[in-house]
């Protein structure tokens, strides 16, 4: 029997899966996190919340069926991968979670993506997510892609800077990046379960801001008195290229509409350094 609540969340304990599933909770839903380690802090921390924690591995087809047994909803997230070997990994695991929700009739599917994968970017970490999402399509999963832009979350790496905060980075100076919070990435996958005949068959980029990063040490010099300074670098690898070129295409102002709450970098940025002074 299938319950009408309940959603696996793979990848509970990163980014995207610990927001989906902190979100989901908190609208009242049963949780399962497929978790590798179900004694890893994460882990636990969403066991405290709430989540039944299931053990299991992508490369365990096993375990992802059982894991699916009896829910409604599935929200997919695989590592982000750079290399060959783990390149071919992330493919892999994320065509077996999508074999598994068919075969286990699963009533939506979420798969988190990346903004831009479905445009031939030559960009080998977009490019594996946009062969899981024509996997997706051509199983006829009920589906929604949800695409997000840049993480806002890789911006913390600078949070800890002492003395002055450098940032150097290969982008160009004047060209906006569109950004997310994980968040509300957690959010969008919620509201996507809550409103499946909205969001079923839906492709939606996701971001929360556009900003220059000369913009970005600005809102970091701001919020925490550390003089900052961006200094860009040559523009060399793939990504940055495409960053130059085309970069993402989120309609933020229609996402705001329907997430008013939608951070900006700066909300984001204040909110997660009064956090960790808590």
């Amino acid at each position: 029997m299938t319950d009408a609540k309940c959603i696996l969340v793979i990848g509970g304990t990163g980014n995207q899966g610990g927001a989906a599933a902190r979100e989901l909770l908190s609208r009242g839903r049963d949780v399962r996190a497929l978790v590798r380690s179900p004694d890893k802090p994460e882990a636990q921390a969403l066991q405290k919340r709430g989540a039944v924690l299931v053990q299991g591995d992508m490369d365990d087809e096993a375990s992802l069926h059982r894991a699916m047994t009896g829910v409604h909803g599935v929200f997919s997230v695989q590592a982000l991968a750079y290399e060959p070997e783990s390149l071919a990994a992330e493919v892999r695991q994320g065509k077996a979670v999508a074999d598994a929700a068919k075969a286990a009739g699963v009533g939506h599917f979420v798969y988190s993506s990346a903004g831009g994968a479905e445009r031939q970017t030559g960009i080998d970490h977009f490019e594996s997510k946009a062969e899981i999402e024509r996997h997706i399509l051509a199983l006829g999963l009920p589906a929604t892609l949800l695409r997000p832009a840049f993480f806002m979350n890789n911006l913390l790496h600078y949070a800890d800077a002492q003395g002055e905060r450098l940032m150097s980075l290969p982008v160009k100076p004047d060209k906006p990046m569109q950004m997310i919070a994980a968040d509300d990435i957690g959010f969008f996958a919620a509201t996507a379960f809550d409103a499946p005949h909205t969001y079923i068959g839906r492709h939606l980029e996701l971001a929360g801001d556009e900003i220059t990063f000369p913009d970005v040490a600005e809102i970091y010099e701001r919020v925490t008195g550390t003089p900052t300074r961006f200094e860009a670098q040559p523009i060399e690898e793939r990504m940055f290229e495409w960053f130059a070129e085309a970069g993402y295409r989120a309609d933020i102002p229609a996402l705001r509409g329907l997430h008013p709450a939608l951070m900006t970098f700066e909300e984001f940025l204040s909110r997660r350094l009064r956090a960790a002074t808590v």
